[in-house]
């Protein structure tokens, strides 16, 4: 069976809203992907997808972002613009796993687990959907890219269950592994077959992802608070690239202490999606974010906006006013070598 090396994996940061119902690395090897994350949002989840919308009734009055290797916190202020309680589906999509590249990277399982909903000081208990994906293109699969295809629906009516389109997210079990697989290979439905026709391995290539959901309501011109946290995916690789450097706006103070051997250039990588935050109603009064990197290491970002503060011996923290999401966070956390 063939098992492509670790990638890093991008964390979602947005809150989406999914549908109204009056109430949302690089050494050149190995090779990792960072794993992403996103703001909440609101929309639905079909046959076809996730579907996000534009709600233009409640305002993200405030964000306050902690990100770390170990947690991510986030805490929402919403804002009902409207005269009258308006419920509405949220989501919030993790990211996307391969089956085909080994995650020891990445506690996966302990992911699932962690993730905890609040609202209002309230702890809710949210539904959790899974999607599989095959790639769509040559180049998504040649690339490990970001897979296009959903066939959810296509592979459960050929048979398969949920907890085994959720096979990646599991604690690794090499005969599961196999029976899925073959049980998607064996999909007679047409659009899983022209699908894997693009591929030419023995090992079906393909992605999982789950997303939680749950009903919220705001009510009428109250401020609602909702906040969640979770244990992050976190990427890697032994050695930094220049293509990674550049992507993550490493400087020259950085890249000094590279050239002069007190770093190896080791880091790891952490994603988050902002964007999604853009659907709500105007834009979010006050942004903050606060990343937290350890005592050995050395942070970098691109960020196009306030100034990034550093705050303490490990700690920075960007503010921003009147902020609508324009671009994601990419951070690397280059390891310093420790004196022996």
């Amino acid at each position: 069976m063939i098992r492509k090396n670790r990638r890093l994996v991008k964390q979602p940061l947005a809150v989406a809203f999914v549908g109204t119902l009056f109430s949302i690395p690089f050494f050149t090897v190995p090779l990792f992907t960072m794993p992403v994350y996103a703001n909440d949002s609101v929309g639905y989840i079909g046959t076809g997808g996730i579907q996000y919308i534009q709600n233009n009734n409640i305002q993200m009055q405030r964000e306050d972002l902690y990100l770390s290797k170990k947690k991510i916190k986030v805490d929402y202020q919403f804002k009902n613009l409207s005269k009258r309680n308006l419920t509405e589906n949220i989501l919030f999509p993790l990211p996307k796993v391969q089956n085909y590249i080994e995650t020891d990277y990445a506690d996966v399982v302990g992911m699932v687990n962690s993730f905890t909903v609040v609202a209002d000081g309230k702890k809710i208990q949210p539904h959790i959907h899974v999607r599989a994906f095959l790639p769509s293109t040559t180049a998504q699969y040649v690339n490990d890219g970001d897979f296009q295809g959903d066939v959810t629906a296509e592979l459960k009516s050929c048979g398969l269950t949920d907890k085994e389109l959720m096979q990646p997210w599991q604690t690794e079990n090499i005969n599961d592994e196999v029976l899925v697989n073959q049980k998607i290979a064996n999909c007679t439905h047409p659009k899983v077959k022209q699908l894997l026709a693009i591929q030419d391995e023995d090992t079906v290539r393909w992605q999982s992802q789950i997303i939680y959901s749950w009903q919220q309501t705001f009510k009428a011109n109250t401020i609602t608070k909702i906040s969640h946290q979770y244990q992050p995916l976190v990427g890697g690789s032994l050695g930094l690239g220049e293509e990674i450097a550049k992507a993550h706006c490493v400087d020259k103070n950085i890249q000094k202490v590279i050239d002069r051997g007190d770093s190896y250039g080791v880091y790891s990588g952490l994603s988050y999606i902002l964007k999604t935050g853009a659907n709500w109603a105007k834009s979010i009064d006050t942004f903050n974010v606060t990343i937290e990197r350890d005592p050995d290491e050395m942070l970098s970002l691109c960020w196009s906006g306030a100034e990034v503060k550093k705050i303490s011996a490990t700690q920075f923290k960007i503010t921003e006013k009147n902020f609508k999401p324009k671009q994601d966070l990419d951070l690397i956390f280059i390891q310093r070598k420790v004196a022996q």
